[in-house]
C-alpha cells in the first residue's frame, strides 16, 4: 500500500496574500467571496513528492508567525498549500490553472441553474455566451437524468447559477486576443452564485469549462455536486497559439466530424484549428473565382462548399477557436491540376506547381481573394515544404524560362515562395510558412512571416535570433500521425528550449499538434488525436513553473481528462501504450 503523508491545517484567514513564504508560493490574491473564514483543509501528499512536502513541512514548523492546531495541541507553525498536478489528491482539472486555491465542502447545483450577466459590458447579442452555458449544461449533466429532492439539502449549500462579467463589448476573436478568466465559487450563502469575470467573453468560455471539470454527477443522490469548494482560480494561457491541425486532402472529413474536433478542442483550451485544406491527393474546397479546382476531390460527394467553410469558422469562432486556412505552395499541389492541367509543368511531370506561369500566380491570387472573405484570422499558411523541383528541370519550357532569368532551381522556389506572400499581404494576411523556406532562404522572407517548424529540434531558437516568428510542431515530439510518439513525449515538448532572452521568448507564438491523414479517416480519428494532444494542450496553456518535471506525476490528472472525454462522447484512447491503442484488458478507464 502507498504511504501517505497526511497534514491537516486550520486556516485563519484566506484573505492575508503575505502569509505565505516566498519560497513556496507568490502572494495569495484578494478573495472576496470567502474571506476571514475558519476553515480546515486535507491534503494528501504521496511520499514519492517527498522531497517537496518536507521543504514546505519544515517551514511549516519552523515558523512562528502563526499557528497549526495538531492533535489537540497548538504548534506555532502555519502553512497553506497551493499544489499542482498530482500534487494535491483529486485536483483533476486539465489544463491546470496558474492559481488554485479550494476548500474541502460540497456544493449542490440546483435544477433551475442560471445564467447571470447584470454588470457586464458584453450584450451577447450574437448569443455566444448563451450558447456556451447550454452546452455547459449538457456536458456537466452528461446525460444523466438530474432527479434528486432538494429538500434534502441546506438551502445554504445549493449553487443556483453562474453570474459573468465580461468587461469588453467586442467579440472579435483574432490572434492575441484576451483569454484570461478569473473563477469564484462561494461555499456557502443565500442564493449564491459562481463568479466568473473575464475581459472577454473567450475568457468566459475558458472559465465555463474549468467550472465543469469541477462538476460530478452523484449516482446516490442523482445531483450535480462541486466538491472542494470554496473555490478561487485566476487562469491566463502561457501561449496565444495552440493549435490542432486536421487534414482533409488524405482523407475527407465529413463537416460533423470537423465539429466533433472542434468540440474536443473547447474542452482542452486548445484554440487554432489550422485546417491543411488540400495537398497532392485532393482538393475538396470549393474555390469561386475557380470552380474547375475541386474537380480534384476524391469524388462529389466529399468536397466542402465555401458555405461549408464559413459554417466551419463561425462554428469554431463562436467556441473560441480560430481557423487557419492552409494551401501548400508549390509542392503538394498535384491536386490543383485536374481541373487546370496548365498549372502541371507538363502532363508527365505534374508538380511543383509551373513556377514560369503567370496563370499559376492567377489562381493563388483567385484562392486568396476566396479565403480572405470567409477566414478571417490574421495569418494565412502558405505550406512551402518538402518541395522536389526536378519538374522545372526536366521540362524544356520550364528550363528555358529559368536561363532566360537568370535562375536556378534554388532561385526559382524562393521566386514562387515570396510571390505568394505578396499575394497573401495584398489580402492582408501575415504569413505563415513551412521551416524549409527559412532553412533556405530566411533573410529574404518578409517580416510578416511566421515560420512552422517541423523537421526538428533547434530550428525554433535560430528562426527567434533572426528576429522572425516561429510556432512549434517537431514531428519527433508533436505529429499525432507518429503512433510511436507516446503522451509523455507530447507533455514534455518544451517550446522554449535553448531561447532564454525574453525578447526572443515573445516570438514563440506557441505551437501545434498535427493530425496528418495519411491513415486515419472519420474512423478513428478522435482516438489518434487524444488524449495525447491534451498532454501538448498542458504545455501550452499552463504557466512554466505549474508544469510537471516528470509526466509520471500526471498521468492520474491526464487519465482523469482521457475518461471526460469518453464521457463526454470523445473516443479517446488510453494512455497506457502508443498512440490509438486499444485497452490491453478489461478495467477501469481511470487506469488505462
Amino acid at each position: 500500500m502507498e504511504n501517505i503523508l497526511h497534514i491537516q491545517i486550520f486556516m485563519i484567514s484566506l484573505n492575508n496574500p503575505h502569509f505565505l513564504p516566498s519560497s513556496l508560493t507568490s502572494p495569495l490574491p484578494h478573495l472576496p467571496h470567502y474571506s476571514n473564514s475558519l476553515s480546515c483543509y486535507n491534503v494528501i501528499l504521496p511520499l514519492i513528492f517527498l522531497p517537496f512536502s518536507s521543504r514546505v513541512v519544515k517551514h511549516c514548523f519552523s515558523s512562528s508567525s502563526l499557528s497549526i492546531f495538531m492533535m489537540g495541541k497548538v504548534v506555532k507553525s502555519f502553512c497553506f498549500l497551493v499544489f499542482f498536478g498530482v500534487l494535491v489528491e483529486g485536483l483533476n482539472i486539465w489544463p491546470m490553472p496558474n492559481s488554485v486555491n479550494y476548500g474541502h465542502q460540497i456544493m449542490y447545483l440546483s435544477n433551475d441553474f442560471a445564467l447571470k450577466t447584470d454588470g457586464s459590458k458584453y450584450n451577447d447579442a450574437s448569443g455566444i455566451l448563451k450558447d456556451a452555458f447550454s452546452r455547459l449544461l449538457d456536458v456537466i449533466e452528461v446525460d444523466h437524468v438530474i432527479d434528486s429532492n432538494f429538500s434534502h439539502f441546506d438551502p445554504i449549500a445549493i449553487l443556483h447559477g453562474i453570474h459573468v462579467i465580461v468587461w469588453s463589448q467586442s467579440d472579435e476573436l483574432q490572434y492575441g486576443v484576451d483569454e484570461s478568466y478569473k473563477l469564484s465559487i462561494p461555499s456557502h450563502g443565500t442564493q449564491v452564485y459562481a463568479h466568473i469575470e473575464a475581459q472577454t467573453v473567450y475568457g468566459v468560455l475558458h472559465g465555463l469549462q474549468t467550472f465543469s471539470q469541477l462538476c460530478r454527477f452523484n449516482f446516490t443522490n442523482r445531483a450535480i455536486e462541486v466538491h472542494q469548494v470554496p473555490w478561487y482560480i485566476i487562469d491566463q494561457p502561457r501561449f496565444f497559439y495552440r493549435g490542432l491541425l486536421i487534414d482533409t486532402s488524405r482523407h475527407y472529413l465529413p463537416l460533423p466530424i470537423i465539429k466533433n474536433i472542434i468540440d474536443s478542442m473547447t474542452y482542452a483550451k486548445l484554440n487554432v484549428l489550422h485546417w491543411h485544406i488540400v495537398d497532392t491527393q485532393s482538393f475538396p474546397l470549393e474555390i469561386p473565382s475557380f470552380p474547375k479546382l475541386w474537380n480534384g476531390a476524391y469524388s462529389i460527394s466529399e468536397r466542402y462548399t465555401m458555405a461549408d467553410a464559413a459554417e466551419i469558422v463561425s462554428y469554431a469562432q463562436r467556441r473560441g477557436i480560430s481557423v487557419l486556412a492552409e494551401i501548400d505552395v508549390p509542392g503538394h499541389a498535384l491536386s490543383w491540376g485536374t481541373g487546370y492541367p496548365s498549372l502541371w509543368p507538363s502532363k508527365d511531370c505534374q508538380q511543383p506547381l509551373d513556377v514560369s506561369k503567370e496563370f499559376t500566380f492567377k489562381v493563388i491570387d483567385g484562392i486568396l481573394s476566396d479565403f480572405s472573405k470567409t477566414f478571417k484570422y490574421r495569418f494565412v499558411h502558405l505550406g512551402g515544404d518538402e518541395v522536389n523541383t526536378s519538374c522545372w528541370t526536366e521540362t524544356p519550357r520550364i528550363r528555358k524560362w529559368l536561363r532566360q532569368h537568370g535562375l536556378d532551381t534554388s532561385g526559382a522556389y524562393q521566386y514562387f515562395v515570396l510571390r505568394a506572400q505578396k499575394i497573401a499581404l495584398s489580402h492582408g494576411y501575415e504569413i505563415i510558412n513551412w521551416e524549409e523556406t527559412f532553412n533556405d532562404f530566411g533573410s529574404k522572407l518578409s517580416r510578416k512571416t511566421v515560420v512552422h517548424n517541423w523537421l526538428g529540434g533547434g530550428v525554433a531558437e535560430k528562426v527567434v535570433a533572426a528576429g522572425l516568428r516561429c510556432i512549434v510542431s517537431n514531428q519527433d515530439k508533436w505529429y499525432l500521425d507518429h503512433l510511436d510518439a507516446p503522451w509523455e513525449g507530447f507533455y514534455m515538448n518544451e517550446p522554449l528550449t535553448n531561447i532564454t532572452n525574453h525578447q526572443q521568448q515573445k516570438l514563440i507564438l506557441g505551437g501545434e499538434v498535427c493530425m496528418w491523414g495519411e491513415h486515419i479517416d472519420a474512423s478513428d480519428i478522435e482516438q489518434t488525436i487524444w488524449p495525447r494532444a491534451a498532454a501538448a494542450a498542458e504545455r501550452l496553456w499552463s504557466a512554466y513553473d505549474n508544469l510537471a518535471k516528470d509526466p509520471s506525476q500526471v498521468f492520474g490528472r491526464l487519465a482523469h481528462f482521457r475518461c471526460l472525454l469518453n464521457q463526454r462522447g470523445v473516443a479517446a484512447a488510453p494512455l497506457v501504450g502508443p498512440g490509438r491503442v486499444a485497452p490491453e484488458e478489461p478495467g477501469s478507464c481511470y487506469k488505462q
